[in-house]
């Protein structure tokens, strides 16, 4: 649940019914909208392609942008669309960077805060803090507007993830100072700020800022709630119901969030009768559950196997008045996998498809991680197929879990064909799934194999880790493979000297 961020079994269970495939049809031909909407997709996933296969820095990536972007395609949402693309590719950070500043530059828009804040992202995240907070100046005095609490809290938190307690103290003063210009820092800097630690689960950090800091900003509930979550986050069920007692005792009054965030503790320690008897009591004290609320306990319900429960709450949730989301699937979904009763879970996916709720990326990862232990290769292998013939690229730890149980299955050619898969949609794979690939090809013998995937990798801006390379640098020298050796250093030295600038 997010509380941070507010499946050989039979081949038709995964198909759509064929009235709802006539409908789509017939909806797409009836619909010049769809087709217009179709055709943006394709030229996102086209840009998205042409600037992870482009062989930057040897080249530069400006001319390419200018050759397949005109300055006139450059729409707010076009840019937005993009770089959500390369985020979830996980593209170098200064190919986004790139892109970002071609598009301050040649379009006569004023920049999106989300597009800022996506580059952003893409540059913390790869630890580019360096050209984040040049980027930062860079907004600050160009469109400070686009500053916002969103943007503040990808770069704090980051810093607190890879960096220490002292920098991100110092972080948040040179924003106070130096990029938010002019802003009074008040408590919702401040809950940002101390979101930050709570987010890494660094709870002592979190104590020692809000005993610190909390006499210059005056906590409110949401301050509160960020504390609690943090504890929660930290599996710490304890110190969630003593700093709860606390809050009550200092007059905060609890809200649907901070039940929401004790309900979730107590579930996912298996405490799903404390689950209940919290939801009862928030009734009781005319709080309306929220659909996180009822989803929170669906997954309680299945972590104490309990799938007839988690039924019930499901069902509960339309006399409720409210409607099911893929959230709300995905939890009953999960609760049957956890009781291995993976058909119901297959009925749920098809009745998404019938109400036209989609299927997310742990609707995949629940349903791939339940057909690995109940129907082996030939039941993963058949959801993997409808998976890629719907065009959905799953997220890395569903792209790890599934080369990884390719690999000890003896099933590299299925391992290849998802790699060569994310390749062709832009994507550029995690670094931990080219690992598990490569070990496996090099000790079956099929090393140029190994060899055209790391190249790959480094082709698009992405490191890979020290331990791979000295397994293919291995496996090359007993090959006789000297050219590929000496050409897989080359690029790991242009990458390493880019990327230490």
């Amino acid at each position: 649940m997010l509380l941070l961020a507010r499946l050989k079994s039979g081949t038709n269970q995964f198909q759509t019914p064929q009235k709802l495939r006539c409908s789509l049809v017939a909806a797409a031909k009836l619909s010049g909208q769809c087709a217009s909407s179709v055709e943006t997709d394709i030229d996102i996933d086209r840009i998205t392609r042409i600037i992870n296969n482009h062989p930057y820095p040897d080249q530069p990536l400006q001319p390419a942008l200018v050759q397949n972007i005109p300055p006139r395609f450059l729409s707010t949402s076009f840019v937005e669309d993009v770089l959500g693309h390369l985020f979830g590719a996980h593209s170098n950070g200064l190919k986004a960077l790139e892109f970002f500043n071609y598009s301050l530059q040649h379009s006569q828009l004023c920049p999106s805060s989300d597009a800022f804040e996506k580059t952003l992202h893409i540059l913390t995240r790869m630890c580019y803090f360096d050209k984040a907070w040049e980027l930062m100046a860079r907004i600050s005095s160009m469109h400070p507007s686009l500053l916002t609490l969103k943007s503040m809290s990808i770069m704090l938190s980051k810093i607190a993830k890879f960096q220490s307690y002292e920098d991100v103290l110092a972080a948040f003063e040179k924003m106070e100072n130096d990029i938010f210009v002019g802003r009074k820092f008040g408590i919702d800097e401040f809950n940002v700020l101390l979101r930050a630690f709570c987010t890494q689960r660094q709870m002592k950090e979190a104590r020692s800022l809000f005993v610190k800091m909390h006499s210059r900003f005056s906590p409110n509930t949401k301050t509160m709630n960020i504390l609690l979550l943090g504890f929660k986050e930290a599996g710490d069920i304890t110190s969630v119901e003593l700093f709860y007692h606390e809050l009550a005792r200092r007059g905060f009054a609890a809200n649907n969030i901070t039940y929401n965030i004790r309900i979730d503790a107590y579930c996912k320690r298996g405490c799903f009768a404390d689950g209940l008897r919290l939801f009862e009591e928030m009734e009781r004290a005319n709080l309306s559950p929220s659909l996180e609320t009822i989803t929170t306990l669906i997954h309680g319900a299945g972590f104490v196997r309990n799938p007839i429960k988690a039924r019930q709450l499901f069902d509960e949730i339309h006399v409720r008045n409210m409607r099911p989301d893929t959230g709300a699937y995905n939890a009953l979904i999960s609760s049957l996998i956890r009781c291995k009763d993976v058909q119901s879970a297959v009925a749920l996916m098809n009745d998404m498809d019938e109400k036209h709720i989609k299927h997310d990326h742990m609707t995949y990862h629940t349903m791939f991680s339940g057909l690995m232990r109940t129907s082996g290769i030939y039941g993963t292998s058949d959801l993997y197929n409808k998976m890629v013939d719907r065009n959905f690229v799953p997220k890395t730890r569903t792209v790890v879990m599934l080369i990884k149980f390719f690999c000890e299955n003896q099933h590299l050619d299925l391992g290849l064909q998802l790699w060569g898969y994310l390749v062709e949609k832009g994507y550029c794979p995690h670094g931990h799934a080219l690992d598990l690939l490569l070990t496996a090809l090099c000790s079956h013998s099929r090393v140029v194999e190994a060899f055209e995937c790391s190249l790959q990798m480094l082709e698009r801006g992405r490191h890979m880790s020290e331990a791979s390379f000295l397994t293919l640098e291995n496996f090359l020298l007993q090959a006789g493979e000297m050219d590929k050796l000496s050409k897989l250093k080359q690029m790991r030295q242009k990458l390493h000297n880019l990327l230490a600038r």
